[in-house]
């Protein structure tokens, strides 16, 4: 029998009040089985989305826009939670990074919501869309160049190739010299593994990039938010490049993964475009599964549920995506109506960049490697067992060894607008082979530049 545990007085893995658990793993391993069973309580139920933490989580597509679009009933400011204030929470809650309030877009409302958000707006649309992709391509062409010319033919594309690749582009994005780019990386790859010290890490390397860009401004997403009329401190910037971190990487890491997997899947149609597999990705397999946390600001009744004034509700896009209701007419849907993004004044403002960049990625390594398949059936893959996303464990692949020649790196070009545009990496060396050069010291970031610049 299992023992209460010291901190919660709940045992281990056991949900309390009965709710349905949304970790461990047999949720991770059939997340559908576990929504069909709430979708039987109504429109929402309350789940444990980590252990000692209560939440009512929506499953229905109607009622997650309802909320979703609904700002002045339910609230993203997390400062209203109750059970937090109330210390029900336990202190090392893994709900805890996840959920807490930060200073950002994504838990700010009103006035306060629309001034960052439109900070974020402005800077993201003003990056060139071509060379957006020339980027992804490159980025794609320097990770398939470290294992394409393995002689066995084997890879392991998330780890190789669908996790680090947003990173080194968002590095590149935010305008981060290599040394910084690599503690970047190392902050926020170390925040999702729950690495001790991460966020001081990561809350260094930011604070150092945005003193940079104050001294030497630059052509990139960091100085874009600094110089922006809504007059951001140096602090709301850091918060939102977080934000654009958090919620960029790892979601457009598992979109990748995934839609790989599904276009080599034995399953798939031949001569069905890549753009397919995307949107059947984002429909089936929603990157971020369960998150959004909304607070109501009065109860409200849904279905035979009273949702509490300062009580968290999440939105399980992942069970409303897939919700029978919805289903059953999906096919007369835009094939945009998926609420992978959101939607609402919270929705994802950079839904469209990360759509080329996951469908650029998967027809890269398609381009390069035409020859590549599965080792494992897509049925037989493995998914991370954790509530908050949809992550392939492992995408085991096999292809024909081969060294790869860089491509042209992207060329600047005239702005649309008289706001700067990206800065992009410069062309390699003519002729320099794929990795002939013995590979440098330092990071996954100055290695990717130096590769870039032909060192």
């Amino acid at each position: 029998m299992q023992q209460p545990s010291e901190r919660t007085g709940i045992p281990d893995g056991c949900p309390a009040h009965g709710n349905v658990p949304l970790y461990g793993a047999d949720f991770g391993s059939a997340p559908e089985r576990t929504y069909t069973q709430l979708r039987e309580m109504g429109p929402s139920a309350p789940v444990d989305i980590a252990p000692g933490v209560e939440v009512e989580l929506v499953t229905s597509y109607d009622a997650s826009l309802y909320i979703l679009q609904n700002p002045t009933l339910f609230v993203r400011d997390s400062r209203r939670w109750n059970a937090l204030n109330e210390g029900r929470v336990p202190a090392d809650s893994p709900a805890l990074p996840m959920m807490g309030y930060r200073p950002n877009a994504l838990f700010s409302d009103g006035a306060a919501h629309a001034r960052l958000r439109q900070a974020v707006t402005d800077s993201l649309t003003t990056i060139d869309q071509s060379r957006l992709v020339r980027l992804t391509q490159q980025t794609a062409d320097y990770l398939i160049s470290r294992f394409s010319s393995d002689s066995l033919g084997q890879a392991e594309l998330m780890a190789a190739y669908a996790q680090p690749l947003p990173l080194l582009v968002f590095g590149d994005l935010f305008g981060c010299p290599p040394e910084l780019g690599d503690r970047v990386i190392a902050g926020i790859s170390g925040i999702f593994q729950g690495t001790p010290g991460a966020d001081e890490i990561l809350g260094g390397a930011l604070t150092e990039l945005i003193a940079l860009k104050r001294s030497k401004p630059g052509e990139d997403l960091t100085t874009r938010l600094m110089l922006h009329a809504a007059r951001l401190t140096d602090e709301e910037v850091l918060h939102q490049l977080v934000t654009l971190l958090s919620g960029g990487t790892a979601p457009l890491s598992a979109a990748i993964g995934t839609s790989a997997a599904l276009y080599l899947s034995d399953d798939w149609l031949a001569g069905l475009p890549i753009e397919d597999a995307v949107v059947k990705t984002l429909w089936n397999y929603a990157p971020i599964a369960n998150y959004a946390g909304h607070y109501p600001t009065q109860d409200v009744q849904l279905g035979n549920r009273t949702l509490r004034a300062g009580d968290p509700v999440l939105i399980s896009f992942a069970a409303a995506n897939t919700d029978p209701k919805l289903t059953e007419h999906r096919e007369q849907l835009s094939s945009k109506a998926h609420l992978a993004f959101g939607a609402g004044p919270h929705a994802c403002p950079a839904k469209d960049p990360a759509f080329m960049i996951t469908s650029t990625a998967v027809e890269s390594l398609l381009n390069r490697l035409p020859d590549v398949e599965m080792r494992v059936p897509f049925k037989e893959l493995a998914w991370a067992a954790t509530p908050w996303s949809r992550s392939l464990v492992t995408v085991p692949i096999r292809y024909t060894p081969r060294t790869l020649l860089p491509t042209a790196a992207p060329q600047p070009t005239a702005p649309s607008s008289p706001q700067p545009t990206a800065a992009l990496p410069q062309p390699p060396s003519a002729g320099r082979p794929g990795h002939a050069a013995p590979r440098p010291k330092g990071g996954l970031f100055s290695r990717f530049r130096a590769w870039v610049n032909g060192e």
